[in-house]
């Protein structure tokens, strides 16, 4: 396997990021790589005006609870000394991500990934085939099924 320095995951929907996430402190344990999470809270408003109204204050919410669901996942591996790097941003998933790569300087992204029903196949789908196109480091797809806490 090339050297793999830096590890960026992509955190989207929670019941889906979790094996991503776990997929990327794993792979950076075995290779002493540093590892970052990115959660992009986007305005579902800027997303084609598809979805309702979103205020300031919603945005705030969803970014606290991915935050939250974020620490419970990564807390036992930061109590054990481990050095995760969060990214908490607000923004178009695609570009945040893109900034964050080119920012950071990272080898390899994790991106989660699922079986979509129609409607999520035409609304979401298409940010992963963009990254994976887009990006100029390896991009590895951990697909899993919902986890609920």
């Amino acid at each position: 396997m090339e050297e793999v320095k830096r590890i960026l995951v992509v955190s989207g929907m929670m019941m889906f990021s979790r094996k991503a996430i776990r997929y990327g402190i794993a792979i950076s344990n075995k290779y002493g790589s540093e590892l970052f999470v990115i959660h992009v809270v986007h305005d579902p408003v800027s997303f084609d005006g598809w979805f309702p109204v979103s205020t300031k204050e919603s945005l705030q919410k969803r970014k606290k609870k991915a935050k939250e669901e974020i620490d419970k996942i990564i807390s036992a591996e930061k109590e054990g000394g481990k050095h995760i790097e969060e990214i908490m941003v607000e923004g178009n998933p695609f570009n945040e991500i893109v900034k964050a790569v080119e920012k950071e300087k990272i080898d390899l992204i994790i991106l989660p990934t699922h079986e979509e029903g129609r409607i999520e196949h035409y609304l979401f789908s298409h940010i992963n085939d963009k990254i994976i196109k887009a990006m100029p480091c390896s991009v590895l797809l951990v697909k899993s099924e919902p986890e609920f806490i």
